[in-house]
């Protein structure tokens, strides 16, 4: 499949921090699975490379049916992520980048996409870099190091840096010390809904929060607007989905002392197929995060026509607003009297429909992947 220019099909190499069952990264790996998927059907040859964690047997061949080579993740230090690498990924990095046309860094400080980056800058191979939010200025020791070690190296080096919002933009600019040169805005995008409208959900309501249970995210504020819904809608059913990062506890906790056991239900970590199932069903859906930069979860809802709730302090809380997909809110206390608007049926098949207008005209993955392959492009020369 030829290009524009005469280019021929691109060798990517995407490269993310972690994989696993429970989706423990979030969005990083689904922006890369979505990317690689758009760009295979393009006709482009990509490949995923990560660390694979709790996996029973041997480590997958493929994420989501993208191929993908992954290391065994092995704990070096007790920072979490940060802590986390491979000792094969590290003595292959150089081998993995030199086989690519484009290596594509989800760039974040760790002991993984850091070294991949710095592999691809010493091999000469164009290197575009997404942080996904993850790339802010910091006070933290470890941080400051890699920041002065390779942070500002790979983000300098770089052909292209991918950023997601205006102050996605400002914090690289102050990790670098000035105006980040190659600096290009990609929203993330989601794959095309089916054409026809999703059918009205049926039943009682059913009020979706999946995300990690992790203190950003503001699980228990979820929680907390559980019985002033209850008391306007007593069939209601609620679902915590999601990979525990501290936060199950204290979830447990306030539905025991609510008394909403028999209302809530939390199943843990979603596969991919069964969060668009979830989303399908779900009459709203609600994530109560502080500072999300461009939530995945909210534009799959989006896509599927199921109106959101967020904070004022999430990346797509405007483009809810102005487009009436959804409601914004400016903390838990708005959150309950939010979810019953979009339970009266006016406003929810109104906002449905507002929704996937939304995904489809601002967030396509084709609109995504016509301004990707114009960095790629660029980023690898003349053909």
């Amino acid at each position: 499949m030829s290009r524009p220019g005469g280019r021929g099909p691109l060798k990517v190499l995407h490269a993310v921090t972690l994989h696993s069952p429970t989706h423990a990264f979030g969005g990083p790996v689904r922006v890369a699975v979505n990317l690689g998927r758009g760009l295979a059907a393009r006709g482009h040859q990509v490949r995923l490379t990560a660390l694979g964690d709790g996996f029973p047997g041997a480590l997958p061949t493929d994420v989501d049916g993208v191929p993908a080579r992954l290391y065994r993740a092995r704990s070096v230090l007790p920072l979490g992520f940060s802590g986390i690498t491979s000792p094969a990924l590290l003595a292959g990095a150089t081998g993995l980048v030199k086989d690519a046309d484009v290596v594509h860094v989800h760039l974040a400080r760790d002991l993984v996409t850091l070294p991949v980056a710095l592999a691809a800058l010493r091999a000469g191979r164009p290197l575009v870099l997404q942080t996904h939010g993850m790339v802010d200025p910091s006070d933290k020791p470890l941080a400051r190091l890699l920041d002065a070690v390779a942070v500002r190296r790979v983000l300098r080096g770089a052909s292209a840096v991918l950023y997601l919002t205006d102050r996605e933009r400002r914090d690289l600019d102050a990790v670098v010390g000035g105006p980040l040169t190659g600096a290009v805005r990609l929203v993330n995008g989601v794959p095309a809904a089916a054409p026809e409208p999703r059918p009205a959900p049926t039943g009682p309501p059913r009020i979706l929060y999946a995300a990690r249970l992790q203190a950003r995210k503001r699980p228990t504020d979820f929680v907390a607007a559980v019985p002033e819904i209850l008391r306007h809608h007593p069939d209601a059913t609620f679902v915590l989905a999601g990979p525990d990062e501290g936060e199950r506890a204290a979830v447990d906790a306030l539905v025991a002392r609510l008394g909403v056991g028999d209302r809530v239900s939390l199943p843990g970590p979603l596969t991919s197929e069964r969060m668009l199932e979830e989303l399908r069903r779900a009459h709203v859906y609600v994530l109560p995060s502080v500072d999300e930069p461009f939530p995945m979860s909210v534009l799959e809802a989006l896509s599927v026509g199921t109106p959101s709730v967020v904070t004022t302090s999430n990346g797509l809380a405007r483009d809810i607003a102005d487009a009436g997909a959804g409601r914004v809110v400016t903390d838990a206390a708005g959150l309950a009297p939010a979810v019953r608007e979009l339970l009266e049926p006016g406003a929810h098949s109104a906002a449905s429909a507002a929704a996937r207008k939304l995904a489809a005209e601002a967030f396509s993955m084709d609109a995504v992947l016509d301004t990707l392959l114009g960095v790629y492009d660029r980023a690898a020369g003349p053909s």
